[in-house]
């Protein structure tokens, strides 16, 4: 089903049950990249700032996706460490956004998901100066082979510069799509992390 109902108002006393279930229907019906997330930052000026990537991890703790920590991203978290982004799955109609602090994962964590992921992307890892200028397509095929022979065996170690931050929210949306517009909307609040969740409806 598309729209929230009654039911899930009265079951839905915390938001993640909630997010756990519409992300599992994702991850069937959506053809591409349900994991897919638009993450939004602030720069030095306060301009808002937004990209897509990939959400790695959901759980009461938070959100959590993977970057290189010296990219736009990385930067602009570094200096303002909160975020906001939004999940949109067109094939079911429903959406899903939250905010909160975002603080980097521990080494342990990142370690372990640099080291599940594909080998040629660990080298990419090493060789993309993610954000910052690039002289020509070829200066970064030239670092990836660079790369691809130092760790052209055994491990490949993860770069002190990547790693994953996890966004804990303060607040969590769910949008459903609704006939001429009248969108169901639900929304769940606290005042911290520590705080209990308050839910409402809202107009669409």
């Amino acid at each position: 089903m598309n729209k929230l109902t009654g039911d899930d108002l009265t079951d839905a006393l915390e938001p993640f049950d909630l997010f756990d279930a519409w992300f599992a229907e994702a991850r069937k019906a959506e053809l591409n990249d349900p994991e897919a997330m638009a993450l939004a930052s602030v720069d030095a000026d306060g301009l808002p700032d937004v990209r897509m990537v990939l959400l790695k991890e959901a759980s009461p703790a938070g959100f959590v996706f993977y970057s290189n920590a010296e990219s736009a991203k990385g930067r602009e978290l570094a200096a303002n460490p909160k975020a906001a982004a939004v999940m949109h799955w067109k094939s079911l109609r429903r959406q899903v956004r939250f905010r909160g602090a975002a603080t980097q994962v521990s080494g342990a964590e990142a370690d372990a998901y640099f080291a599940s992921r594909a080998r040629e992307s660990r080298i990419g890892a090493w060789a993309s100066q993610q954000s910052r200028p690039l002289e020509s397509r070829f200066a970064l095929e030239k670092a990836v082979a660079k790369y691809a022979l130092r760790y052209a065996v055994g491990e490949i170690p993860r770069p002190p510069y990547w790693t994953g931050y996890r966004i804990a929210p303060v607040q969590i949306e769910f949008w459903s799509d609704g006939a001429f517009r009248l969108h169901d909307r639900i929304v769940f609040r606290r005042d911290s992390i520590d705080a209990p969740w308050r839910k409402e409806r809202l107009y669409p």
